[in-house]
Order: C-alpha cells, then structure tokens, then sequence
C-alpha cells in the first residue's frame, strides 16, 4: 500500500493532552458492527423516551436530523425557531424546526448515554439542490435519522449547524469529571475521553479556533497524487455518513484527470505534520473508498473526506474542550 504509515517523528510532551484525570466515558457498539472492520455506514439506536430507531452516526455534520413524524408529542416540545441543514454529498436540503429535548444513544448490547435538552431538527420537509446526486423532494417524510457529531461543518451550507446541536458534547450523567469527546472506531464509539480509552500511540494534531465561528477548525491536511509535489495542503473530514470519498484539489494535482481519479493512481493524505495513510486507486484497500467524487478548482481549498473507510486503519479522536483531533493505528 502507498505510504500506509505513520511518520516515526516523536511528538513534543506539550503537544499530548492528559486525559489521567478522567475515566467517565461509554461504549457505544454499533447496531450494525462487524468483525474484521467496518464496512458499511455505522448505525447507533436513537431515542426520545420510546423505543429506539436506528439512526445514521455522522461525523459529517453536526446536529440530530430527524424526521417529526418520529418524535413523540412533538407539538408539546419548546421551539427554537425554524431549521434547515443541508448535505452536500447527496444534495438533500432538511427543512424544520429545531425542538429542545433530551435524546439517549443506545448501543448494540444496550450501553447508552443520554443528553441534556438540546435541539433536534425535526424535518417536515425535504427539497433538493440543483445537480443533486441522490435526492427527491417530500413533505412530511419518514426514514430521516441522522445523529450528527462532527465539527467544523457550519461553513459547508450548514450555517446552523454549531457545537450546541453535537449530542455527543451534552451528555449528562456518569461517575467524576467528564472530557468531553469522543473515539471512533470500526466497531463503535467511545462518547467521553477517559485515561483507558486515549491508551496507545495517537498521533494528535492541536487545531485552531475558528475566529468567526463558535468551534475549532477543520484539521489541517494535504493531499499528493501520484507524488506531485509540492502537495495540495487544505483540509480533511473523517466522514462516517458516506462510503465515497469527495475531494478537491488543484489542476496540477489532478494531472488531467476528471469527475474520478483512474485506476491505477496513488493517493497520499498527510494530517498536519505527518504522513497519515495512502492508498492505490483500484487495489482493493481496506481503507480506499468505494469511489472517488474529484472536484477540479485553482479557487477552491484542497479538501478530502475520507468516507467511514479511514477507521479501517484508526481510530480517530476528537477533544471538543482542548481542541484536538488524534490517529491511532490500529
């Protein structure tokens, strides 16, 4: 595999945060975990009091996503006014209205957290952006679930979409101090980051307030095709809500190429300072993605969503209080 490695440089003491005061964190397996890695969308149960429904876990986007229709006594629930997300690798726009209640996550062998009262986008309708890949308008639809829990998103059409709306940072209960966080992995979720759980050799990156924006920055990232050089350095997106991978980067790294990447090419991504993973278009990679959207501009930033494939080789940390995000090879 091409540059399938992480780099040897040892990281400075500072730049490690101590988790050893903290040891309140759950487990959540996914409903639909597999042994021998992840292969397809994770799904965790979502409830509102009732029985769960299985959901979408999205690190994607940020905020709960559900269609009203599963939200028992809706009409009795505080309105924070009028909602709209948007998910560009579909092109489906979530029309609603945001309601405060509290929500529990539930895992496959029953673990769960549950939420202080937060809003949820309750979707009365759905419509479409123009050139949309997979989408049809409804009113009052069904088979909405998502639980959003990424960060840095509200720039991407999802102006709404701020850390408040994140259930994994409004959990409420456990034993001692909580850092609030989380772990994923191919199996699951760890929801909290404990002195158990940040065990092992992560390779963490300290990310940047966003100065407009109540959230840290996207991670750091550059990609390289087929070793051009210098790599095009924007920024990257552990995605678990899609299997593809998207990816924007200059002409002179697509080297002619257009819509896809051919087989045959060599994709690098460094984060931050090191080399994180590559892969060869084509060669049956654990960690390659089941298609490669490529996105051609001089005026855009390089970007690159992995799709849920990268935790195939890591589990991915993020610290929502001290602003961190961190690869641990598995």
């Amino acid at each position: 595999m091409f540059a399938l490695a992480l780099c040897t440089r040892p990281l400075a003491a500072e730049e490690r945060p101590d988790y050893a005061g903290f040891g309140n964190g759950t487990f959540l397996r996914y409903l639909n975990a597999e042994a021998g890695g992840i292969r397809a969308v994770p799904r965790i149960g979502l409830s509102f009091g009732d029985a769960p429904i299985r959901a979408v876990i999205d690190s994607g986007s940020t905020g709960i996503v559900v269609a009203a229709r599963y939200i028992p006594n809706i009409d009795r629930l505080p309105v924070q006014g009028d909602g709209q997300l948007t998910y560009t690798s579909s092109g489906r726009i979530m029309i609603g209205q945001w309601v405060m209640t509290p929500v529990a996550l539930v895992g496959q062998d029953g673990a769960s957290v549950s939420t202080e009262p937060m809003p949820v986008l309750a979707v009365t309708h759905v419509r479409c952006l123009e050139n949309a890949r997979n989408c049809t308008p409804r009113d009052d639809p069904s088979g909405i679930a998502m639980v959003g829990v990424g960060f840095a998103r509200q720039g991407d059409r999802k102006g709404q979409s701020t850390p408040d709306k994140n259930p994994l940072l409004r959990v409420t209960g456990g034993e001692g101090p909580r850092r609030r966080g989380y772990i994923l992995s191919p199996e699951g979720v760890h929801v909290g980051l404990t002195r158990e759980n940040t065990r092992g050799d992560f390779r963490f990156i300290k990310l940047k307030r966003q100065p407009d924006r109540p959230d840290w920055a996207a991670t750091p990232a550059c990609i390289a095709l087929n070793g051009a050089s210098p790599p095009a350095c924007g920024s990257m997106l552990v995605d678990t809500g899609v299997g593809a991978m998207f990816m924007t980067v200059p002409p002179e790294q697509a080297q002619g190429a257009q819509g896809t990447l051919p087989a045959g090419t060599q994709v690098s991504v460094r984060a931050g300072t090191f080399d994180l993973y590559g892969f060869t278009v084509g060669d049956g990679s654990p960690l390659a993605p089941e298609a490669i959207h490529l996105r051609v501009s001089s005026a855009s930033k390089p970007f690159v969503n992995t799709s849920f494939h990268l935790l195939n080789g890591f589990d991915v940390l993020y610290d929502a209080d001290a602003g961190y995000v961190g690869f641990r090879r598995r």
